[in-house]
């Protein structure tokens, strides 16, 4: 059950419950510049959605705040979604990623 001090996940902006599947999200991914910089708490559907719609250098170019992630279309309408989940709601989500950028 949530309380009113649990962190917010700053995609879904839903609490972050302890005991929840969650992880750390850097804005700037580390082989991108990232490392040592910002992270933020995620629930892990969340992080996992990022991940298998953005490529590290997407992530890094354009999407390296909370804002502009959500405001990525497909991202977008997921975080809309799942906003209308229970706080400790997941499902796997699809493992095909976009291929990497050198």
């Amino acid at each position: 059950m949530s309380d009113a001090s649990d962190p917010i996940c700053p995609l879904c902006l839903r609490p972050i419950p302890p005991g929840v599947r969650q992880s750390r999200h850097h804005l700037v991914p580390r082989l991108r510049g990232g490392k040592g910089g910002e992270t933020v708490l995620l629930h892990q559907i969340c992080h996992s959605t990022i991940h298998a719609h953005l490529s590290e250098t997407d992530l890094a170019r354009s999407y390296a705040t909370p804002e502009a992630l959500r405001a990525h279309p497909e991202i977008g309408r997921f975080a809309a979604w799942v906003a209308r989940r229970p706080p400790d709601f997941y499902a796997p989500q699809e493992t095909k990623r976009r291929a990497r950028r050198r």
